[in-house]
């Protein structure tokens, strides 16, 4: 039976797999680090995912990539890519999409409302943007609402742990397939359809939404964020399962510190019960306002 990583664990040499001991090594780290849990059950998966970066050194087996890492102080140089290689990066366009039914619907009004500026900023951030669905997504809304109001700016911030999800959404473009759940109107206006016959099956977001887009790297474990504490909507959507209780609900609490008052956080569906325990009113399925 394959693995999750598609491999065939039979054909994989003794000395090409985890120990139990580096297993865990890896594993402590990555909880340390990232706040996210490893179980043993995750063990194939990480040996496949780490493989790719193991070849790409020249080391001659996952053995000998963990002496490195653990042995020969590789962590100074490793650590960024190690995390690359074991975080999960699901997401998709307009997931969850009644989250962005309330952007529009509610969050945005309610916000137009509190801003007295004639000519009013809306700040939004996903913090955990993965490969920029999400961000992009948040844009392509945003641009719809801005073009019935004609003084609306807004700009879009995306943070994610992952160097490697950053500069794929830095550069904004996906498969075809992946841009299905986009509607067919924001689809024609937003995205452009690759003309070289190597690119017929990709598509690219305009300049005009990717230049309400900017990326950079954070890693929720922080004890502090160097992000300004005026945002008016914070994502943070399925992401909180993959962290102990304790950590989930420190994270969300310095999330919050960055809104501004009158602000929302949007959580996963799953989740919903972590903003519960703050003191934010939940104004819609999943969504929290700060008083």
């Amino acid at each position: 039976m394959p693995s999750p990583s598609g491999e065939n664990p039979w054909s994989i040499p003794e000395n090409d797999r985890l120990s139990e001991r580096d297993f865990g090594r890896i594993a402590e780290l990555i909880g340390e680090h990232a706040g996210i849990k490893l179980p043993p059950t995750k063990r194939l998966m990480v040996e496949g995912r780490l493989r790719k970066r193991v070849r790409g050194l020249g080391h001659q087996s996952l053995a000998d990539y963990c002496r490195f890492l653990f042995d020969g102080h590789g962590l100074t140089s490793e650590l960024v890519h190690v995390i690359d290689a074991v975080t999960t990066n699901k997401t998709d366009f307009f997931r969850e999409p009644t989250h962005f039914v309330a952007l529009e619907e509610k969050i945005v009004p309610a916000l137009l409302e509190r801003h007295a500026s004639p000519e009013p900023r809306i700040k939004l951030w996903s913090a955990a943007c993965s490969n920029g669905a999400e961000v992009y997504t948040i844009a392509m809304v945003m641009a719809e609402i801005a073009a019935r109001h004609r003084h609306l700016r807004f700009s879009v911030l995306g943070t994610d742990i992952s160097t490697e999800m950053l500069e794929y959404a830095a550069q904004a473009i996906y498969p075809v397939a992946m841009v299905e759940p986009v509607p067919t109107a924001l689809r024609n206006r937003y995205l452009m359809q690759g003309r070289a016959p190597s690119r017929r099956s990709e598509v690219r977001i305009v300049p005009e939404l990717r230049n309400t887009a900017c990326f950079a790297r954070l890693n929720l474990m922080d004890t502090r964020y160097t992000i300004d504490r005026d945002v008016d909507v914070i994502f943070l959507r399925n992401v909180l399962i993959y962290f102990e209780k304790a950590t989930q609900e420190a994270v969300v609490s310095r999330l919050v510190g960055h809104l501004r008052p009158g602000g929302f956080l949007i959580l996963g569906h799953s989740e919903s019960m972590i903003g519960s325990n703050l003191n934010l009113r939940q104004v819609a399925p999943a969504v929290f306002q700060k008083s």
